[in-house]
């Protein structure tokens, strides 16, 4: 959910955006209705992104500078606004930290973990937000959580070990079809360098994570920090001892989970492949 705060940023980047594209476009000699013919949408899309009420999307900026010809203004723009705003404020640090991270530990019980997720299942958890999100919104949302996965395609891989819930590998979230790629996807992630995915069953019903899910991050100067998130908001912990609590929680994790293996097998069995 959106803070106060990055929504009234958000608002505020959108009506820069939205006043650029009318200036670009009353120089090029262009209305409103005439650069949406050119475009094949609603006059109403220029208008409503001219008053910072709807985002301007990244393939639109690019025709609109070819249009205009503004030299990638607005691409440019564009990126530069989305590159700060697809996340929310309370994740930014987060985000930062995650990059740069020679080793991230997450667990998991509520939905598949972000670095994981197909492109369609990423889009079905947008849609069930509420208050509702607009499709620009959950299409900007969708592209930051794939691009965020080039974290697991690293020339030096970083040390990743996921633990999920197998509650989350049987709810249908967007339909058989999304859950089916999605336990396929699942598969395949299990053999990329670095990467280890373990799945706590149902069988267990007292385990060291029914708090909740947290993410566990070490940076380049071995500085241990840890993240957890819930309905409003999140908090990253760098204190040492707060830190602990979360690591030995994890490392209990590791031994009540199925490993690696087991892992696959389970897998291999919901697709119908054994």
């Amino acid at each position: 959910m959106q803070t106060r705060k990055n929504a009234k940023k958000q608002s505020t980047s959108m009506q820069l955006i939205g006043a650029q594209l009318a200036l670009f476009r009353t120089n090029a000699g262009f209305t409103q209705r005439r650069l949406a013919d050119r475009l094949c949408v609603h006059e109403e899309t220029i208008a409503s992104i001219e008053q910072g009420r709807r985002p301007l999307l990244p393939d639109m900026a690019e025709q609109l500078d070819r249009i205009l010809k503004t030299g990638g203004a607005l691409a440019v723009g564009v990126e530069y606004v989305s590159a700060r705003e697809r996340y929310p404020v309370w994740a930014e640090e987060f985000m930062a930290y995650e990059k740069e991270a020679i080793s991230h530990y997450s667990y998991e019980n509520q939905v598949i973990p972000g670095l994981l997720q197909t492109e369609d299942y990423t889009r079905a958890t947008f849609r069930t937000t509420t208050p509702s999100l607009s499709e620009e919104e959950i299409e900007l949302r969708v592209a930051a959580r794939i691009e965020r996965q080039e974290l697991l395609h690293r020339k030096v891989p970083v040390t990743f070990s996921f633990i999920l819930s197998e509650d989350v590998l049987h709810c249908r979230l967007g339909g058989s079809k999304v859950m089916h790629e999605q336990i396929r996807h699942l598969r395949i992630s299990t053999d990329l360098p670095g990467v280890s995915i373990q799945v706590m069953p149902l069988a267990y019903n007292s385990h060291a994570g029914l708090s909740g899910p947290f993410v566990l991050l070490e940076t380049p100067s071995h500085q241990q920090l840890a993240y957890v998130e819930a309905q409003l908001g999140g908090r990253l912990f760098s204190e040492p001892d707060d830190v602990s609590v979360l690591t030995r929680k994890y490392g209990m994790l590791r031994t009540q989970a199925l490993n690696s293996k087991e892992t696959q097998g389970l897998l291999d069995r919901l697709l119908g492949e054994t």
